[in-house]
């Protein structure tokens, strides 16, 4: 595909709703506070489940994005996008009318979409019968509908879609966009990620895989990628959206720009259907694409914001892949995980590391690994442990790996004008 013309692409808005906070700044001030967004389930009984513990957005109120009488037609994933995007759209300052509007596009995804109304509805059905089923579940629910309502409210008439690729969803809807920017079919795009899932149903599920961690006791501690003591990932909720533009465009309006996105990648494990390659095969080669795809040296990249969940195999599987990439320079770079402080948003966790990994270039300070206490042996890279790291650096890539051996990857630059 190198004899498409290519064309820069920027990073000019961002807007974050996260168990850390609302808005991309309260985000931003928990993690390099070294917070943590994890603490009890609040939403429902979870007396008789394993894992009483997760990352609520705490404090959210719809009725400030969304009219009141449009709430009950669209679940939680769908309000945490709509707040999440008029966040990013303020921040970026880019605005669609007659001039522009078949030129901006949205793709944003969601990893399971509206679980929460499904499981509700579903209770409907059986104690009150089917005239009883709201005419809005259908478009309450599907995972498009999260770009289909950002387009409407804003009047978006050029691409949309909604990829649904488990945890990478996010990632790819970012590289997608870029993509779409890059190679002429938009001048502006907004994307990302967007889920909420934490209902009962849920946690059964991912319990019976023991996927989650347990540490019911301790929650703030529960999501610790790479120490020896993890015991899986912490279920998150929330949204991260970013407003792309090609670069000439957004320096005619005067834009504020975060970053310049350089390079996406895909791959595939071909491995199993949520386990990932033990040997990072797939991993490592979303890395090397994307490296190909920026025309960036593996020694250029200074920071990697890390999939790292907090499981026993995928983290260790990353850190074979990152070795098996970067050889010699792996002991050189940074890398971290802002899941530590997040837990895992699923769907929506690669659209919000893609924002922080664009305020972290901005701000030139490298997040940190929170609990990170006592690394385990297999796990011997620098990983920014506790404190975050303020430093110059100019490179910097993010991973998200997803069920279905689903792989992304995206390189950033600092962007000095």
């Amino acid at each position: 595909m190198n004899h498409w013309p290519r064309r820069r692409v920027v990073v000019t808005g961002i807007g974050l709703v996260s168990p850390l906070g609302i808005g991309s700044q309260a985000t931003w001030d928990g993690l390099m506070a070294g917070k943590s967004g994890v603490g009890p389930v609040t939403r429902f009984d979870t007396s008789e489940y394993n894992t009483r513990i997760a990352g609520e957005v705490q404090g959210f109120d719809p009725s400030l994005y969304i009219p009141k009488k449009e709430i009950k037609k669209s679940d939680t994933f769908i309000h945490y996008c709509m707040a999440a995007s008029q966040f990013a759209m303020q921040d970026s300052g880019l605005v669609v009318d007659d001039s522009n509007r078949e030129r901006v596009g949205v793709i944003v995804g969601s990893g399971i979409g509206g679980l929460p109304i499904i499981e509700a509805t579903h209770k409907v059905l059986l104690e009150r019968g089917p005239s009883r089923v709201t005419p809005f579940f259908i478009p309450a629910q599907i995972v498009n509908l999260a770009a289909g309502q950002v387009s409407i409210h804003y009047g978006a008439q050029g691409p949309n879609s909604a990829p649904a690729t488990a945890c990478t969803t996010g990632l790819h809807a970012v590289g997608d966009a870029f993509r779409q920017i890059q190679l002429g079919f938009a001048d502006a795009m907004i994307s990302g990620g967007t889920e909420s899932v934490l209902v009962p149903l849920a946690f059964a599920g991912f319990n019976s895989m023991r996927a989650l961690s347990t540490r019911n006791d301790e929650p703030e501690k529960a999501s610790r990628p790479w120490d020896k003591d993890r015991d899986g990932f912490v279920l998150s909720e929330g949204a991260g959206i970013l407003v792309l533009e090609e670069l000439e465009g957004a320096k005619a309006r005067g834009a504020e720009i975060y970053a310049e996105i350089l390079g996406y990648g895909m791959s595939a494990d071909a491995y199993h259907i949520s386990a990932p390659d033990p040997e990072g095969g797939g991993a490592a080669r979303v890395m090397k694409a994307t490296l190909a795809d920026a025309g960036v040296a593996p020694e250029q990249i200074s920071y990697i914001n890390a999939h790292g969940t907090s499981t026993g195999l995928g983290d260790l599987a990353e850190v074979k892949a990152v070795k098996r990439v970067f050889k010699e320079h792996a002991y050189k770079l940074a890398v971290s995980s802002t899941k530590s402080s997040t837990g895992h948003l699923l769907g929506a966790a690669g659209g919000l590391e893609a924002g922080l990994l664009a305020m972290a270039l901005q701000q030139q300070v490298m997040p940190a690994t929170i609990n990170l206490d006592t690394p385990d042996p297999e796990a011997d890279l620098d990983f920014i442990p506790h404190t975050p790291r303020q430093t110059p650096f100019e490179y910097a890539l993010t991973n998200s790996f997803g069920f279905g051996g689903t792989n992304g990857a995206l390189i950033m630059r600092r962007f000095d004008g």
